[in-house]
């Protein structure tokens, strides 16, 4: 797991790479908040497939199979349980890495609290 900690105002885009650059190279769904020439080429050069449908305004068009698509799900499902935790919701924490120790908190119980649910 990466976390990073940008200011409010940072473009998601611009972070991908960071976080990305960390990882193996493998399958990259995105939504459309992440669509760029850039990433989808960075992705690529690291040997992995970037799965980002195209804003409207583009004129060239990219597809995502709808099935893996609705795998995003997963990932927004978890931003909705992390946010129930209203220390994190509300951003108590004023230092960026008590705000990250808290998120990675949050997210291990989650985690933790799946586990046990499936056994």
């Amino acid at each position: 797991m990466k976390l990073a900690n940008t200011p409010g105002q940072a473009s998601d885009k611009a972070t991908a790479p960071l976080l990305l650059g960390a990882l193996p190279p493998a399958m990259v769904i995105a939504d459309r908040g992440y669509d760029s020439m850039g990433l989808a080429t960075f992705v690529a050069e690291r040997g992995g497939v970037a799965q980002i449908p195209t804003q409207s305004r583009v004129r060239i068009q990219r597809s995502v199979p709808k099935e893996l698509y609705r795998q995003r799900n997963l990932v927004e499902r978890f931003f909705c349980k992390l946010k129930q935790f209203r220390h994190i919701a509300t951003r108590f924490e004023k230092h960026a890495t008590n705000f990250l120790a808290a998120i990675a908190l949050a997210a291990t119980r989650i985690w933790v609290k799946a586990i046990e649910s499936a056994s």
